[in-house]
């Protein structure tokens, strides 16, 4: 089971405005999720920043709480303060041209660049935490001495590997840019790194399982913001909607799950290959379930750190298909994650569990903002609190998200 909203009372309204709401909806529907749906709509006539994942209000309230002394808060604070991430004497190991293959190997500069990046989004939040300079200026020194000397990724997950420090780069550099009191001279030299280094790698999506287009979707969207580039941030979120909506099986879908043109799924046999051999389709199951839930909690969270962004920039998906697929994803997930018996009819009945730290952006946003009863999400997120870092490219949101109501 997954998890189900909670139902309201409503009052009546009269037949002509229940008509016009219902026309309203759907046309609305048929831009948001019709054949022509994903056409460049999406960017803000302005774009909002601090805006990439987590907004000014949310670090306000974050900052609020810490300092207060309020838990979870303050222990996720803690947990990050005492992480390798904040260390001051960190010191960034950029390199030309990072080699990434096949679950890293070669790992020529993978692991550095990726906690590199981590450690800049680390720093920039200890900074608007405790208003320390030299958090900022460590954020600093580590982006500018990668935007000095990078040049390309090569090998078969320069793609992913992209993806993944291409989603934390610009969450820091979005802090310290537009909180950060003291000059960051280098600032352009970094935007010219994501707008020629980052962005052709992840911008034209990926065939591969779905968590890769997600999480380079992911990273395209949040240098978008940053590069304040509304065409990138627009073919970006089109394809995001498009991967996110054959990524997350609903029972509206059909009989089969939806799928992305161009990979030429045509045939049920394709699909259940895609879907890790599995035949039967039932609403919350994802395209990786089948595979492992880290992978999983891949692309749930990266749907997660997109819906987010676009909130924050004025286009609330969570009242979409993406939030419903969100919800059901989760619900799904977790239910297993927290012990459920696993039928012989999902994945041959077994599962390779570990979700990962990726529920409390998702949680927050459908539970606490929209009132949505979500008992085995809530459950888990609850029990994993404060969530870390995956060490990729998710981190510290219990310290940013959780329970958050901005």
């Amino acid at each position: 089971m997954s998890d189900t909203p909670t139902p309201r009372r409503r009052r009546r309204r009269p037949a002509f405005l229940v008509m016009a709401a219902a026309a309203t909806a759907a046309l609305v529907g048929t831009l948001l999720s019709g054949p022509g749906a994903h056409r460049a709509e999406a960017a803000p006539a302005a774009f909002v920043h601090p805006g990439v994942t987590v907004s000014k209000g949310q670090l306000d309230f974050a900052r609020t709480q810490v300092l207060a002394g309020a838990q979870p808060w303050k222990g996720a604070y803690d947990q990050m303060m005492a992480s390798r991430y904040a260390s001051l004497t960190r010191t960034p190991a950029p390199r030309a041209t990072v080699e990434c293959g096949s679950y890293s190997n070669p790992n020529y500069g993978c692991t550095d660049e990726r906690e590199d990046a981590i450690a800049a989004y680390t720093d920039a939040l200890a900074w608007y935490v405790t208003r320390d300079e030299r958090y900022a200026k460590k954020a600093i020194e580590l982006m500018d001495a990668w935007s000095a000397v990078i040049k390309d990724h090569t090998n078969s997950n320069a793609p992913l590997q992209t993806g993944w420090a291409g989603s934390s780069w610009p969450k820091a550099a979005e802090i310290i840019k537009y909180t950060y009191t003291g000059t960051w001279t280098n600032s352009g030299r970094f935007a010219t790194m994501l707008r020629s280094v980052y962005l052709p790698e992840i911008i034209n999506g990926s065939n591969s399982n779905g968590n890769w287009e997600l999480s380079m979707m992911e990273a395209a969207v949040g240098i978008s913001v940053f590069l304040e580039d509304k065409t990138s941030y627009d073919k970006a979120m089109a394809k995001f909607r498009t991967r996110t909506a054959a990524y997350v099986y609903l029972s509206t879908d059909g009989s089969v799950p939806k799928t992305v043109p161009g990979q030429n799924l045509d045939t049920t046999a394709k699909i259940v290959s895609y879907w890790q051999g599995q035949s039967t389709f039932v609403t919350g199951l994802t395209q990786e379930t089948c595979r492992d839930f880290t992978h999983t909690g891949y692309g749930i969270s990266a749907i997660s750190h997109i819906a987010e962004t676009s909130r924050i920039q004025g286009q609330d998906l969570y009242g979409t298909d993406v939030g419903e697929r969100l919800r059901q994803a989760l619900g799904f997930q977790t239910k297993y994650q927290l012990g459920a018996a696993v039928p012989s009819s999902l994945c041959g009945g077994s599962l390779n569990l570990g979700l990962g730290p990726v529920t409390e952006v998702g949680y927050n946003a459908l539970h606490n903002r929209l009132g949505i009863a979500m008992t085995n999400t809530q459950q888990l997120t609850q029990q994993n609190r404060p969530a870390g870092s995956n060490n990729l490219f998710v981190a510290w949101e219990t310290l940013t998200h959780g329970d958050n109501p901005a």
